[in-house]
């Protein structure tokens, strides 16, 4: 019940982003998806890229055209492997998290992904967001993810067809994370804010003694879900370091 609650609430906040990104003609940061396009968080299984959204199970990235909003169809489905479980858009490429991996897709054409790479690590779940150089990668265990790994892992992605492991750190419970402008927000067993200036050293640059699974950044907005709630905050720093709270929902 409370992964559909989450589900539902990732799927409302796409379709505020698209709202907003049709109303905003303006430029925008880099916590902004581009018009058409949605934004989900690192824990979701969907991606909607101009026409067309991209869905994963447990084993396949399924393809769908909405061109006719009405009228959604299926036009191609991959199989990617077992235990898949998130997909993030970035560009024309898809980072699909998995269990035992992360796989690049190229979306050039958009109805026929392309497989380009995949980097395996050992059994956790795992998701992941990316730039246009790097790749971030949290992995933790649980009963579901075997293991004892609790790590966060940056990728050099310059080549998507070859990324390059070049950073791995411990950290306690690690899941959701999310990008702002230099800096990496990652849910720990706090909120923690890395300085990746340098991609191969992040730098904990401040944290935030409160409990999140999944972050989303939109302009200045950072929109944090809880087990039980979704709250949002705003950036009150030109650091990027300072959080003031919005507003919280429970559900």
């Amino acid at each position: 019940m409370k992964k559909i609650s989450y589900t539902l609430l990732c799927i409302f906040f796409v379709l505020v982003t698209i709202s907003c990104s049709s109303d905003n003609s303006g430029s925008q940061d880099s916590g902004a998806p581009s018009q058409s396009d949605g934004k989900g968080g690192s824990l979701a299984t969907f991606a909607l890229k101009g026409n067309y959204l991209y869905t994963v199970d447990y084993q396949k990235l399924n393809v769908f055209s909405i061109q006719n909003k009405e009228n959604p169809v299926k036009v191609n489905q991959k199989d990617v492997g077992f235990n898949i479980e998130t997909l993030y858009s970035l560009d024309n490429y898809l980072f699909i998290g998995s269990r035992n991996g992360m796989f690049i897709y190229d979306i050039t054409n958009p109805e026929n992904p392309n497989l380009l790479s995949e980097a395996r690590h050992f059994t956790a779940c795992d998701p992941v967001v990316a730039n246009q150089t790097h790749a971030f990668v949290t992995l933790h265990s649980n009963t579901n993810c075997g293991n004892n790994l609790n790590t966060l892992m940056v990728y050099d992605i310059a080549d998507p067809r070859n990324p390059i492991l070049i950073h791995q750190r411990n950290l306690s419970f690690p899941r959701g994370l999310a990008l702002h402008e230099n800096y990496l927000i990652v849910c720990d067993d706090e909120l923690k804010i890395f300085d990746i200036t340098d991609p191969a050293e992040p730098i904990l640059a401040k944290s935030f003694n409160t409990n999140f699974k999944d972050v989303v950044v939109y302009n200045d907005v950072l929109f944090a879900f809880g087990e039980k709630s979704v709250s949002q905050y705003k950036w009150t720093g030109n650091d990027f370091l300072t959080l003031e709270q919005i507003s919280s929902i429970g559900y």
